[in-house]
């Protein structure tokens, strides 16, 4: 019916199963259980790649910890948090070694963590919809996650700085999904997604041009220290990213339209 069916899963027998869509024309299927003791299966389909609107809109995407994702028109994207991972971790590291009470502990463990997953999925699949259909050229950072989140512990002869401080952003940028938004979201807008190199797309101001360190007074805030533009950082490098081209801290390639210029004194005042 549209909810249940059955499959025949070698060695097994026909087994049946809930439907969380509607199946389309499939070629093989995977059976697997994950860590939370939950049984799945995966029919291998080939989706038709989404089509853009049609009136050449450009977008730039900046991906980021606090703000997941920050778009050139201004709209955000927010990951949902892991919810409860920390309090079934702490109820773990309490429960004694062998016992069944931590045998428990870790099936909850494990469970948050299934259901955690499942959401940034979730999050992923819909937000790659929406924003692939709704712009027909699409730019984003060609990061290096691995590099990214690769651990900060170091050895034995040469131990890392900062280590707990590094696990907890890594474990933020896990938790935001950036690899498997930008892989889905050029699945979907197949031949309308580009990579943009991220150097400095965050210091650059993408009204004159300047780039310098001391323009990000913070997380969220950017000032410009030549022409005073006052914005959204994340927005800011955004529209940097949009514009398509990296630019340098001297000299090179700089955004199309813009150049590098020194800091001017402003003679307006700014609210």
């Amino acid at each position: 019916n549209r909810r249940w069916s059955r499959v025949a899963v070698p060695k097994v027998g026909w087994v049946r199963l809930r439907r969380s869509r509607d199946l389309a024309e499939w070629k093989s299927y995977r059976v697997t259980l994950d860590p939370s003791g939950r049984w799945h299966i995966a029919f291998a389909v080939i989706p038709a790649p989404l089509e853009g609107p049609g009136d050449g809109s450009v977008a730039g995407i900046d991906r980021g910890v606090a703000v997941t994702l920050a778009l050139s028109d201004g709209a955000t994207y927010q990951a949902p948090p892991p919810l409860g991972v920390r309090k079934a971790a702490r109820a773990l590291s309490r429960c004694q070694r062998g016992s069944h009470r931590r045998q428990r502990a870790k099936a909850r463990v494990a469970r948050v963590h299934a259901r955690a997953a499942d959401r940034r999925r979730d999050f992923v699949e819909k937000t790659s919809t929406t924003i692939a259909r709704r712009y027909d050229l699409i730019r984003i950072e060609d990061l290096r996650v691995a590099n990214m989140v690769r651990s900060a512990r170091g050895t034995i002869d040469q131990p890392g700085r900062n280590v707990a401080q590094k696990a907890g952003l890594n474990r933020s940028i896990v938790n935001a999904a950036w690899t498997a938004f930008a892989t889905r979201l050029e699945d979907k807008a197949a031949g309308r997604v580009e990579r943009v190199d991220p150097a400095f797309t965050s210091q650059c101001c993408s009204v004159c041009g300047h780039v310098g360190a001391e323009s990000r007074k913070s997380q969220a805030l950017f000032r410009c220290v030549a022409c005073a533009y006052t914005g959204n950082a994340d927005v800011n490098a955004a529209r940097n990213i949009a514009a398509g081209r990296v630019v340098t801290a001297r000299g090179g390639p700089v955004l199309a339209g813009l150049v590098n210029r020194e800091p001017q004194r402003v003679t307006s005042s700014v609210a």
